[in-house]
């Protein structure tokens, strides 16, 4: 290829990454109010997290918080959200996972509440290599450890998992990885509930579904990250503050 994909990006810091992933994300659907927090893995361990007082889609970079390991605040102006020991079991047990994303997105939690996993019913749905883990029993909210730690458990080694009655739990080696899996994650979930209202539909072959998705497991669809991002810097080139 001569010829770039499209403009490039300005240099960007783990910390407004994070707030270009919260505002990129919240315009897919990841915009449960309060609720949601992303972890960034750096690395000398310690944790980037958005605040817990702020909307998805008005974090900023200097609105991005650093954490230790046991979630407490090393640097950032607000308040680290309660429900941190989430991210906390995460990134204690899995050492691949640099980015974690948490919210209650409408699809996702629809089949969450329904401890159901959606079908594959078309092309973009099937970038997702595997389907979501099933976490089928909600214990309360994520502010306890035990909850958390049965999420987390349930995940296992996926790259994504539904949280019974709950939301969704998404992971990934970077922020690009990540945003793909949560876009998918939310696309076939949507999809899946209209083609299921309209009375069923024939679901992508699971051979089909495999081959398809498995270029782009690893690295991530090329340039996508990047639009998104160039998106929400046209529309509010503040975030980067």
């Amino acid at each position: 290829r001569r010829n770039p994909m499209a403009p490039a990006l300005p240099p960007l810091t783990p910390h407004a990454e994070l707030a270009l992933l919260c505002r990129t994300l919240h315009a897919e659907g990841y915009d449960d109010h309060l609720s949601g927090h992303i972890t960034y893995r750096l690395p000398d361990g310690t944790l980037l997290v958005n605040p817990w007082g702020l909307t998805w889609d008005e974090v900023t970079a200097s609105d991005v918080l650093r954490i230790d390991l046991d979630g407490k605040l090393l640097e950032g102006p607000w308040t680290v959200t309660p429900a941190i020991h989430l991210h906390l079991e995460v990134h204690r047990a899995r050492h691949d996972v640099v980015v974690a994303i948490h919210n209650h997105p409408r699809w996702g939690t629809i089949w969450a509440d329904l401890h159901r996993v959606p079908g594959v019913y078309d092309q973009t749905s099937a970038l997702l290599a595997e389907d979501p883990a099933l976490h089928d029993d909600f214990g309360g909210p994520v502010n306890d450890a035990g909850n958390a730690r049965a999420c987390v458990e349930a995940l296992g080694d996926a790259r994504c998992a539904l949280l019974a009655n709950h939301g969704v739990l998404v992971v990934g080696a970077d922020v690009a990885q990540a945003h793909q899996r949560a876009v998918v994650l939310e696309w076939r979930c949507r999809q899946a509930w209209h083609v299921e209202a309209v009375g069923g539909g024939v679901a992508v072959r699971p051979e089909v579904h495999k081959r398809f998705a498995a270029p782009f497991d690893h690295v991530s669809l090329p340039g996508l990250w990047e639009a998104m991002v160039r998106r929400e810097l046209r529309r509010d080139p503040s975030v980067l503050g």
